[in-house]
This record gives C-alpha cells, structure tokens and sequence, in this order.
C-alpha cells in the first residue's frame, strides 16, 4: 500500500495519458468521430494530463483535491453513455445523439465498449488519487 501511497499520483497521471493517447489514436488516426458525449468524457480527461503531471513532478499531493471532480464527473457520464449504448429501453427513452454520429453507436461491438473504456480510466484514477493523496 505505501507503494500507491507514494506513487498514486504518478499512476493517476500515466492512466490518464494513455487514455488520453488512445482517444487521440482513435479519431485522429481510426477516423472513428466521436459523439456528443465522447467529447464530453474528453473535457474531463484531457486536463487530467496536464494537472497530473505538474503535480507529479513537482510531489505536490494538494492537486487531489481540485482533479478529483474531474474523474468524478468524466465516470458519471461513461455510465450513461453506456446505458445509452448497452440498455435499449434507456436509449429509446433518452433517444440518441441528434447531430453527428450517434451516441449508442458502438465501435467496438461488445460489452468492453469506448465509454466502458473510459469509466475503467476514470475509477482507476479516482482509486489512486484516493490512495496517494497523502504520501508516507
């Protein structure tokens, strides 16, 4: 445990660079568009890099505080962009995206979808920012 105490925010900040790094891969390089909500789940995540890091580099534990809703709220909406791809009676009574690609359009056609990708991202980095926000 000392050992995620001590580098929590090092991990929070490599799980959010390779999430990150792998919704830049699938639009820019797949040309997969993302959604609405994709975007959103983005705005949550891409400062995330940014915050991280500078925390991380400069050990200052403080940063939990203010990155945390981010994490927060970035998870809150992968769980209803996956309801709305994965529960058809969720997506008939919310209905869909209404400009550009769908939002219950699944590119991945399984259960391990875009959206579960990035809540998985968010909870790790809500657990380890948890864990090390205060060092040994």
């Amino acid at each position: 445990m000392s050992f995620f105490r001590r580098y929590g925010l090092y991990m929070a900040w490599i799980v959010a660079l390779v999430a990150t790094a792998g919704s830049l891969y699938m639009s820019e390089i797949l040309l997969w568009e993302p959604c609405k909500l994709c975007w959103l789940q983005r705005i949550f995540m891409y400062p995330l890099v940014l915050l991280l890091g500078i925390a991380a580099y400069r050990n200052d534990h403080s940063i939990v505080v203010y990155a945390l809703p981010f994490p927060i709220i970035g998870g809150s909406i992968s769980i209803y962009h996956y309801l709305l791809q994965k529960v058809e009676s969720f997506a008939l009574k919310m209905g869909p995206c209404k400009v550009g690609i769908p939002c219950n359009f699944d590119y991945l056609e399984g259960w391990l979808t875009i959206p579960m990708l990035a809540l998985i991202a968010f909870i790790l980095i809500i657990l380890l920012l948890v864990v090390g926000r205060k060092p040994e």
